[in-house]
């Protein structure tokens, strides 16, 4: 099956990893060999950029982005309004390879693309409401006002999680605002983005849209490095974890660079007394074990009442034991493979760390084996007991570890859910208004998301996406997230027949 969705999606045994658009480099970079985490098998060989090919894709979007600045962005939002288009007809064989590739499931998968096929029509809408404010001015017969402007390249470094969701999030916005990109997907999953590339090639070369738009570089750290350090790259959106975001946006801000940073997440759930416990059961268990732990939304920590703890970590427990473990491509699985076996040695090395440090597992974890999980990245979702101080707790770790934790006061819930350095998602269980307005006013929740009888994974389109602190501040997708990827202008028109000084001032010639 795997070999007709790559023939469909025009990935063969060995692929270039160096776009310009519409035509392909003969790339001279390292070789990358692409595996499946389902199985451990081979899928296909990418050639990465070298220095030499990096900068003609550069060079290309530069020359490019003089001449998409100038298209009207209505004519733009319909260069992207196709895009959706071209991603819904491939939607079932690119959503397979992402969860193939990736090993989420195939549900999340084909979840995947619709979100790329969301911030599409997304982007449409907003192509016509690219918008500034008017102001009045102190000066008779003046006018202000701002605009904003594209700001150029728009370099993207995605994470292997979300190998084409992510992108699209930001090239989508990006290209409606005038803006060119240029794509560093994660070298574990380089595959999916080639076939996003070959998926619009079409689009461009039927609406002549300029080479250069949409770039594309295969490779390894030493790529994002050189993004990063990239003077003609005014904006830089990674994603990935806090250490390579501090790495990333040291290096741009040393450059007075911009930078979009979405980072990690130490994402808790707080069940109160007044919680619906089964329908909490639902959003705390999806969020722990969907993608296998491996969002950067997964729900990591339940600060749980005490006087709810023991029945709803039971219903957890019971929960657990009834997840399937599998092939992601087989639609019964709930949870596939962690990326690979470096993501499993992290996994084993938590749980060492847990029952080092004072925790017990509810329910335990570790690797399984047989032919159903050749590929040894198969483990067990699991759930501890512990303190929010211990030092595993404070860290993010991208596997299903779910650490549990009783509270008495709700006062004393918010600030366990904050004492951590991320502040990405979080969510609060509770029938009670009181307590749901108090969890989202100023004394509640300092993430970027917080929710109310709903988990911490699975954001919307509609709502800008990010979170403070160690998560980097960033903000992609919806609401106003646009103007990132766009320059501020204030203008003042003077339309009298003196030129009077602002604040009164005499200069008398």
């Amino acid at each position: 099956m795997i070999q007709d969705i790559l023939q469909q999606l025009q990935i063969g045994n060995v692929n270039s990893g160096v776009s310009t658009g519409i035509n392909w480099l003969d790339a001279k970079g390292a070789v990358i060999d692409a595996s499946s985490p389902v199985d451990g098998q081979h899928i296909a060989t990418v050639k990465t950029a070298s220095r030499e090919d990096y900068d003609t894709v550069i060079a290309t979007a530069q020359a490019a982005f003089k001449e998409w600045r100038l298209w009207p962005a209505p004519r733009r939002g319909e260069i992207v309004r196709q895009v959706g288009e071209a991603l819904r007809q491939n939607k079932e064989a690119l959503g397979k390879l992402v969860s193939y590739e990736m090993g989420k499931s195939l549900q999340e998968g084909y979840g995947e693309v619709q979100e790329m096929i969301d911030i599409c029509d997304f982007a449409v809408g907003l192509s016509r409401q690219l918008h500034g404010l008017t102001m009045h001015s102190e000066r008779p017969g003046h006018r202000m006002y701002e605009q904003w402007h594209p700001l150029g390249i728009t370099g993207i470094i995605s994470a292997f999680n979300f190998p084409v969701a992510v992108w699209s999030w930001n090239a989508m916005l990006a290209w409606i605002c005038g803006d060119v990109c240029v794509w560093k997907p994660s070298e574990k999953t380089p595959l999916s983005a080639i076939a996003c590339q070959h998926i619009i090639q079409d689009v461009l070369k039927t609406n002549n849209v300029p080479e250069g738009v949409c770039c594309l570089v295969a490779g390894g750290r030493d790529t994002g490095e050189w993004i990063a350090a990239d003077t003609r790259i005014p904006l830089v959106s990674a994603t990935g974890s806090t250490r390579m975001g501090k790495a990333v946006g040291s290096v741009v801000g040393a450059r007075l660079g911009r930078s979009l940073l979405e980072l990690g997440g130490n994402n808790a759930i707080i069940i109160t007394a007044d919680a619906d416990l089964d329908m909490s059961l639902i959003g705390c268990v999806f969020g722990a074990v969907g993608t296998a732990g491996q969002r950067c939304t997964s729900t990591r920590r339940l600060i749980i009442h005490e006087s709810v703890y023991d029945a709803f970590t039971q219903k957890l427990a019971k929960a657990y034991q009834q997840l399937r473990i599998g092939n992601p491509l087989d639609e019964h699985n709930h949870v596939g493979p962690l990326i690979d076996k470096d993501a499993v040695s992290l996994y084993l090395d938590t749980i060492e760390k847990v029952k080092a440090q004072g925790g017990s597992f509810l329910v335990e974890g570790g690797v399984l084996s047989g032919d159903a999980y050749s590929s040894g990245c198969y483990v067990k979702p699991c759930i501890a007991a512990v303190e929010n101080a211990y030092p595993i707790v404070q860290h993010e770790t991208f596997a299903p570890v779910l650490y549990v934790m009783k509270y008495s006061k709700l006062e004393d819930a918010i600030a366990m859910q904050n004492d951590v350095p991320q502040g990405l998602s979080s969510a609060i269980m509770t029938l009670n208004l009181r307590e749901a307005e108090l969890f989202l006013s100023q004394a509640g929740s300092d993430c970027g998301i917080a929710n109310v009888n709903i988990g911490t994974s699975g954001a919307e389109i509609g709502g800008a996406f990010g979170g403070e602190k160690e998560t980097g501040g960033g903000r992609e997708s919806g609401s106003d997230a646009w103007r990132a990827y766009m320059r501020r202008q204030t203008n003042t028109i003077n339309y009298s027949t003196h030129l009077p000084l602002a604040q009164g001032i005499k200069f008398d010639l």
